[in-house]
């Protein structure tokens, strides 16, 4: 993302997209994205695109309902007109067994270290470790009741990644993404 100030960096947190109620004997990270959950990921990505936050990095769990989320989202940054945008080069992806079920300071520990190169980044994850890490970057503008599925809080602040801290990454927006 272009920003007039090269030293501001975006971190997108993404709930990933609504999920298959599992079935006994179903393992839940096996569980895939519903119908609805396929489309609100997709307009996660339009979203984005829309919003000029094309990520340079994305850090997925290895859960299937976050890599389809992920699979979504990047159809959707691709855009179609006229609410589409260019999908801009293509970021780094990887999928971390760590976001799986993780606590927000084990989520903090991976975003730390992403490539100081990186101005956009898109962290795919879980509740609730997802959005207690919204709340412990911004502990004022989290919402109480946490991340909904496909729902994004962007936090904006001006450290390197390594130095991130709780309390120094202010949301500057949120949307929840409906298909």
């Amino acid at each position: 993302m272009t920003d007039a100030h090269p030293e501001t960096r975006n971190l997108v947190l993404l709930r990933h997209a609504k999920a298959e109620q599992g079935g006994e004997g179903t393992d839940d990270a096996h569980r895939p994205l519903c119908a609805r959950g396929h489309a609100d990921a997709a307009a996660a990505g339009a979203w984005l695109a829309h919003q000029a936050l094309l990520p340079d990095v994305v850090i997925c769990s290895t859960a299937l309902r976050t890599r389809q989320t992920w699979h979504g989202v990047a159809m959707g940054l691709t855009g179609s007109p006229p609410e589409g945008g260019p999908a801009g080069p293509r970021p780094t992806v990887r999928y971390e067994p760590g976001a799986y079920d993780a606590h927000p300071e084990e989520l903090l520990a991976l975003v730390r270290t992403i490539d100081a190169a990186a101005r956009t980044a898109l962290l795919i994850a879980h509740n609730p470790g997802i959005s207690l890490l919204s709340a412990l970057l911004d502990p004022e503008g989290a919402n109480a009741e946490g991340l909904r599925t496909t729902e994004l809080a962007v936090h904006r602040g001006t450290l390197n990644w390594t130095d991130l801290a709780p309390a120094r990454a202010p949301i500057t927006a949120r949307h929840t993404a409906r298909g």
